[in-house]
């Protein structure tokens, strides 16, 4: 592959957006570029000498504009603005219609004048830890970029891949969505070369009311292909299957239930202990050693591995580099509290598939003690709000948890009702409105040889009572 490093110039920028250089030097440089205007310099940089790129968005409730000339006085080495400011103070001034169209249509250039191999993930669940993945296995081998955290939308993609002009030769993306069209736009932004489509679940289902519309807004991952184009997917996911027959590319498929190209097969789960599983490929036979929980993270691995060997890693350098892997923090980590017990800390996010997997980790991870699970109510699941949280309260009883702590406002009341109609009783079930309200109680209830489970939608903010339990319990 060919790839270049590059520098982001004020001439480079006007051109791919089509915007209007009015003041500065088209060779000024930006080192970074920004949105934000609180993550600017505080002292001036030297006159000419490289600096940062604000790009002043608007949204309903904010204007960038409104912080142009702070970000001018405190160093900015140029705007991207719709509205110029009164005094440039010596930075560039980049005047466009829209400053949104203009932050994609940089972020695109920037991708295509890369020459790097893009590769983007999407799915209900599962996204970051297959990114992290992926993105340990591919430097195996080539240089790699990630996206951070949760850049994933139609302002972190673009952002993301500004940094392209460092000259990787992969880049691992991934695409998040909670409406139709929002992939759409993403997979023309990224023009990925490898698509990874994890699964279909029933995050943000609220929005779409059903699976199979879930399924057709993921299913744009597939849109804009050449026959040269690749997509990973999950032969387990009947949804993503029966989108994935029309694709044009290549179609290379991982599972543990179904027939797959690449199959884990002989699994030892030990829950949030990690996993054991001999796998099949085209590339030989794998052992997977795996500190990650759950058949899910297990799922997720093999999507990784599958880019890995599709793009010629080979199959010694991913069993090594998959025993390495970690949970990426609030995504299932574990540590020893200070009481003896132990947290199984999962609160970053949570949808009804997603907390019935945990729970079943939980259950199959060896305990000295009681299974806790701390569960808090999931957001975006519309009118059957209610109904999942019995169906994933039942589930935390049928996997045997012994503690169940309901969170949040009246659709937890569901986790209450399926727990108690599911076998636990009146003594085994605690509900708490709030977060904050169940931090100190959770903690006081937690003892020696424990296994705590912490998950919830990031709006419910399960992540304080695990804080909570890390500096107390």
């Amino acid at each position: 592959m060919t790839v270049s490093a590059f520098l982001l110039t004020a001439g480079l920028v006007a051109e791919a957006t089509g915007g209007q250089l009015l003041a500065g030097d088209s060779g000024r440089v930006f080192d970074r570029v920004t949105t934000d205007s609180r993550t600017m310099p505080q002292t001036l940089a030297a006159p000419r000498a490289p600096g940062p790129l604000f790009i002043a968005l608007q949204g309903p409730t904010f204007d960038g504009h409104d912080f142009v000339s702070q970000v001018i006085a405190r160093g900015a080495a140029g705007v991207l603005v719709s509205t110029p400011p009164a005094d440039n103070g010596g930075a560039a001034v980049i005047l466009v219609n829209d400053t949104l169209d203009a932050l994609q249509r940089l972020g695109h250039s920037v991708r295509v004048r890369s020459g790097a191999q893009v590769v983007a993930i999407t799915g209900s669940a599962g996204k970051t830890t297959t990114k992290e993945a992926t993105g340990a296995f591919l430097a195996a081998k080539y240089r790699v970029f990630k996206n951070e955290g949760n850049l994933n939308n139609h302002i972190g993609l673009p952002l993301s891949l500004l940094e392209l002009r460092q000259g990787p030769e992969m880049a691992v993306v991934e695409l998040g969505m909670n409406h139709a069209g929002e992939i759409r736009t993403l997979v023309r932004l990224a023009q990925p070369d490898v698509r990874v489509w994890t699964n279909v679940g029933n995050a943000h289902i609220g929005h779409f009311g059903t699976a199979d519309a879930i399924a057709e807004a993921k299913a744009e991952i597939l849109e804009d292909a050449t026959p040269a184009t690749r997509v990973v997917a999950n032969a387990d996911d009947a949804l993503v299957m029966r989108h994935v027959r029309r694709f044009v590319g290549r179609t290379v498929t991982f599972g543990i239930d179904a027939r797959a190209d690449v199959q884990a097969r002989r699994i030892e789960d030990r829950g949030f202990d990690g996993t054991v599983a001999e796998v099949t490929t085209p590339w030989g036979p794998m052992t997977l050693r795996l500190a990650l929980p759950g058949r899910a993270n297990l799922l997720n691995v093999l999507a990784a591995a599958t880019v890995a060997l599709e793009c010629g890693v080979p199959v010694a350098d991913i069993e090594r580099e998959a025993a390495r892997l970690q949970p990426v923090d609030r995504r299932g980590a574990s540590m020893t509290l200070a009481g003896g017990a132990r947290l199984l800390d999962d609160s970053y996010n949570a949808s009804p598939a997603a907390v019935t997997a945990a729970v079943q980790a939980l259950a199959a991870t060896p305990c000295d003690g009681r299974r806790i699970a701390v569960l808090g109510e999931m957001l975006e699941l519309g009118d059957a709000a209610r109904a999942w949280h019995e169906a994933t309260g039942r589930a935390a009883a049928a996997a045997g948890v012994d503690v169940l702590v309901a969170v949040g406002g009246a659709a937890a009341d569901g986790l209450v009702d399926g727990a108690r109609s599911g076998g636990l009783s009146a003594e085994q079930v605690h509900r708490f409105a709030t977060s904050q309200s169940a931090a100190d109680a959770v903690a006081a209830m937690v003892g020696a040889g424990d296994l705590v489970l912490v998950k919830g939608s990031r709006g419910t903010r399960t992540d304080i009572i695990a804080s909570r339990l890390r500096e107390v319990a």
